[in-house]
């Protein structure tokens, strides 16, 4: 038998309170663990396996590039990350990327162009950025105080300065903070993910695009968990109606190796020089292979397969016993059950359903291309756990 779980427990760092499975392999959907038991995977790594487990095509692609070589400085050129670079700028009508590693990478680099950018056009008091009350931005230091919402805001301090954050869709909290702080920038998540799956409206999204421009603010879009087909787009912030100045991903643009990017519209295409941002590992060649793989295959097809699904889930899932309410875009889906979550939860995976959870909601972010099949067995299941 595996000892995984007793050298986990002894020698990493308790920062997770895991569940009691140890995955051993994968196709697809399908995952099993160490005991040979099969599961539906309704999670694929927090949004990261943006095809499911071992998919054939992103295996070829980043075996060639490891068979190549797997790691350069950027202190020269590499031919995967210039390609992957192009893709997003085609694909966004951005103009230049910043590759990274990670989602709080990404917006580490969002805040730098932000202040940056204010001090080459606005002076160097103009600093602070606007974030949402129930946001989450990541786990460094500043990303910590960019998000909204105070039970991250201790253990860690002194935390940076400079952020302020706005009511959730009123776009009259934002224009108050405008007036109050000499503010440079307006950072937020079109769903609010790890705050319950809370999609923002239409109407206070372009709401805030119009006092960025009132007051000569940028636009900062974090499409970590919502970018990548995720929603049902491309990138989320295309429903919304609106061109955004900055835009972060990571999580399912890697599709299982670990990638983050900023991604700079024409306002702030030049505002990173030299020396100015830098990352080891950012742009890495395998990585960046990955990547490649993953955006070139999200075409118009897949996209209208994630919106099928997507409907699916709702209408098979809204009105249902024990079930308060479904909200989301796309396969980035939150479930408010009547009974605790985590009962409900621990039932599914014991059924054989990998779902989890964003603050007291079941949360759902399947394969993109998860099989209908699959996933119609999966939302029954919860649905019979819900409504038990």
């Amino acid at each position: 038998m595996s000892n995984t779980k007793e050298l986990d427990k002894k020698y990493v760092a308790n920062t997770y309170a895991r569940f009691d499975i140890e995955p051993v392999s994968g196709r697809g959907s399908r995952v099993f663990d160490e005991c040979g038991k099969e599961y539906i995977d309704l999670s694929t790594g927090i949004a990261v396996n943006t095809f499911g487990y071992c998919d054939e095509e992103w295996i070829k692609a980043v075996t060639e590039q490891m068979n190549k070589f797997q790691h350069t400085s950027n202190l020269y050129y590499s031919a995967p990350c210039a390609r992957l670079a192009e893709l997003l700028c085609k694909r966004t009508g951005a103009k230049k990327v910043f590759f990274g590693n990670s989602g709080a990478e990404a917006n580490e680099c969002a805040i730098k162009v932000a202040r940056k950018w204010a001090q080459d056009t606005k002076g160097e008091g103009d600093y602070y950025i606007i974030t949402l009350k129930n946001s989450f931005h990541g786990r460094t230091v500043t990303t910590l105080k960019a998000t909204g919402q105070d039970v991250f805001h201790k253990d860690f301090g002194p935390f940076p300065e400079g952020f302020v954050y706005a009511d959730s869709d009123s776009v009259d909290s934002v224009r108050e903070l405008c007036e109050k702080y000499p503010c440079c920038a307006v950072l937020m998540e079109p769903v609010q993910g790890e705050g319950g799956v809370v999609p923002l409206s239409v109407e206070f999204v372009k709401g805030v695009k119009k006092l960025c421009d009132e007051f000569g603010m940028l636009l900062m879009v974090d499409e970590v968990q919502t970018g990548n087909g995720r929603t049902g787009t491309l990138y989320a912030y295309e429903q919304f109606g609106i061109t955004p100045d900055v835009v972060t991903t990571a999580k399912g643009l890697g599709g299982g190796l670990p990638i983050g990017a900023c991604m700079l519209f024409e306002r702030v295409e030049n505002t990173l020089g030299a020396g100015s941002h830098g990352s080891t590992f950012g742009g890495n060649p395998i990585a960046a292979a990955g990547a490649l793989n993953i955006i070139s295959r999200i075409d118009e097809n897949l996209l209208a397969g994630v919106r099928e699904r997507s409907k699916y889930i709702f209408s098979a899932l809204e009105g249902k016993k024990g079930i308060k309410s479904v909200t989301g875009l796309g396969l980035m889906i939150g479930i408010e059950t009547e009974r605790d979550s985590s009962l409900v939860l621990a039932e599914c995976i014991e059924r054989g359903i990998l779902p989890i959870k964003a603050k007291s909601k079941i949360r759902l972010l399947p394969a993109l291309n998860i099989p209908m099949d699959d996933l119609k067995r999966a939302v029954e299941i919860i649905a019979e756990c819900a409504g038990a």
